[in-house]
């Protein structure tokens, strides 16, 4: 057994929140955390959670309370600060989930030139983004793990026309409720858009920008859009299972989608751009569309919701390729760090 140190100084969370609504990188640390204690690691988080808590076999405190200064692996998730914790570790990671140019700043240039930790980043595109000179011990892809719960979905009849969005209102809302609006809705009778965000799931960064992206969605409800209070993943595994597609732009400064990932793993069809990394979440003709314009991405947006047949190829083309890594797996890459 490895005792694995995991650090986080971003927004406050912690294991007992993954049940509600939670943003993207805080749901990855989650659910690293937990798959490497149910491998029999020690796992000890130190990050913003409000008090100490062992759940899941994960034991979280407050950073503030002090970081232990030994351990096997050692993960600094995200922000500068913690890259130098731990002093004592025998394999330093620094696990990012933005682009990695905001690294050349040099209160991050700092601590990465003396600690010279491994670079986790979680996709191809996510890579290109750390610059060749960025000083580091390496650099390694590991994609983001899938739940459980959305990589067991079977074939199901195709649901009503609904499509989704379930990502942070500034990725792009705005664009698809024009979209949506403007294109879609008039050539599809009778389709909804559903829309599960709010600000909450961020920490409020942002709140008065989402709150006007979301009235506007509240504005278009003579246009088929309905707006939701964000879910849980249970929750959310629901919505989805009777959802017929995912719509959504993608965003430069995304580095996987989990959104994306969480949606095809249950064999929901995504409609998509090549925007940051979400083309990679999509097999393009076979679990949906990448489309590169919008008049492309309103023409397979329109064809999904009304083609059962089409539903059908992509439903069953989303199940048989885009099921992603489990947690567990995605753990025993981390795990490999420790050989």
């Amino acid at each position: 057994m490895a005792t694995v140190v995991m650090t986080d100084d971003g927004v406050a969370f912690d294991g007992a929140s993954a049940a509600g609504p939670l943003g993207g990188a805080e749901t990855a640390f989650v659910g690293l955390a937990e798959a490497l204690a149910a491998r029999g690691h020690r796992v000890e988080v130190r990050n913003r959670c409000g008090a100490p808590l062992a759940h899941r076999g994960v034991n979280w405190t407050p950073l503030d309370a002090g970081v232990p200064t030994e351990c096997d692996l050692y993960i600094g998730n995200r922000g500068h600060r913690v890259i130098a914790l731990s002093p004592g570790a025998r394999r330093r990671l620094f696990w990012i989930h933005n682009p990695a140019r905001y690294l050349r700043k040099p209160r991050n240039l700092w601590p990465l030139a003396r600690w010279r930790p491994t670079i986790v980043v979680s996709g191809p595109s996510h890579a290109r983004t750390v610059p060749a000179w960025l000083p580091r011990g390496g650099c390694e892809i590991i994609p983001y793990g899938i739940l459980d719960l959305f990589r067991r979905a079977e074939p199901r009849d195709p649901p009503p026309p609904v499509a989704v969005f379930t990502s942070n209102p500034l990725r792009g809302l705005d664009w698809l409720l024009d979209l949506w609006a403007g294109r879609i809705a008039p050539a599809a009778p009778g389709a909804e858009l559903h829309i599960y965000a709010g600000a909450a799931v961020y920490g409020g960064t942002g709140a008065e920008r989402m709150r006007q992206v979301l009235a506007r969605a509240d504005a278009l409800q003579n246009r088929g859009v309905r707006r939701f209070a964000p879910v849980g993943r249970e929750g959310l595994a629901r919505v989805l299972h009777g959802t017929r597609v995912m719509l959504y732009r993608g965003d430069p400064g995304e580095t996987f989608c989990l959104a994306a990932a969480e949606a095809q793993a249950m064999g929901v069809p995504a409609v998509v751009t090549p925007l940051g990394s979400v083309g990679e979440r999509v097999t393009d003709g076979i679990s949906g569309r990448v489309a590169h314009d919008d008049a492309a991405f309103a023409e397979a947006a329109i064809a999904v919701l009304r083609d059962d047949d089409l539903w059908r190829r992509w439903h069953l083309g989303a199940l048989r390729t885009r099921r992603g890594l489990s947690w567990d797996d995605v753990a025993g890459r981390f795990e490999a760090f420790l050989q």
